[in-house]
This record gives structure tokens, sequence and C-alpha cells, in this order.
């Protein structure tokens, strides 16, 4: 079979579009606290997980510092990446705020867990230059 056509698993199909999305996302602590302990990232771990979970999204990769975490998210093309964003941060927020109380105390986040920004990048798939060759190549009809 020609290598073109062989399954790969990261590529999905719905009604009408074939995907492969992947955002690599950096959320940070409110002030940049150093709140996060093993107990505390393997949490919101699992948050985040369910989170990804019902956006039909799946969490590929997750680690993070005391004071930041990186995701891995492997996402459908009808999911607002800023709506998954905001579910992400505000569910995990709660949770966390809840279950480590004694870490996060609300007098030095001032009721705050993570900080209001965030980074996501795009990723996988060919290069942007491949990309760009590959469309400059197309033959245009005359």
């Amino acid at each position: 079979m020609s290598p073109r056509w062989e399954t790969d698993p990261d590529v999905r199909r719905g009604n009408h579009v074939v995907f492969n999305l992947h955002v690599h996302l950096v959320f940070v602590t409110k002030y940049r606290r150093g709140v996060f302990n093993d107990d505390m990232l393997t949490r919101c771990e699992e948050i985040m997980r369910d989170v990804c979970q019902s956006f039909e999204a799946e969490l590929r990769e997750f680690n993070g510092e005391d004071d930041h975490v990186h995701l891995l998210v492997h996402y459908p093309p009808k999911v607002q990446l800023s709506k998954l964003v905001n579910s992400l941060k505000g569910v995990s927020s709660r949770y966390l705020r809840q279950e480590f109380t004694g870490r996060t105390n609300r007098a030095i986040m001032h009721g705050r867990f993570w900080s209001p920004s965030y980074f996501a990048g795009s990723c996988g798939g060919a290069p942007l230059s491949i990309v760009k060759q590959y469309i400059e190549q197309q033959k245009r009809p005359l």
C-alpha cells in the first residue's frame, strides 16, 4: 500500500474534515508564585485531562515546574482555542484553590490562581518553509 494511504493515529476524521491540530500551551501562576509541588501537578494534569475530554480533545503531554505548566493538546477544528484555554484555566483554578488551600493562599495570590495571559504555539506537521515551498510549486492555471 502507498505510504500516502497508511493510517496515521494523529490524523483524525470528522464528517467533512480530516485534521491533525496540536497546540503547545503554557500557563503561568499569578505573579509567578511558586506554588506547585508534585501532588499538585499530578492533580492539575488529571483536571486538565478531564477538561480536554469534554472538548473532544486529547491532552498528549503535561508537565510543569513550581510556577508554570506546559500542555500539548490534540484538538478538533470545531474547538475555539480561547474557549478551551478559558475552561482549562478556570476549572483547574477552582479545583486547585479548593483542594490545596494552604499552598494557594488568597492573600498572596489576590484570589487568582493563573496569570490572565498564556502562550499558545501551533506545532506538528511540516516546517513552514516546506509548506511555503509546496504552495509555491502548485501549477497555477493560465
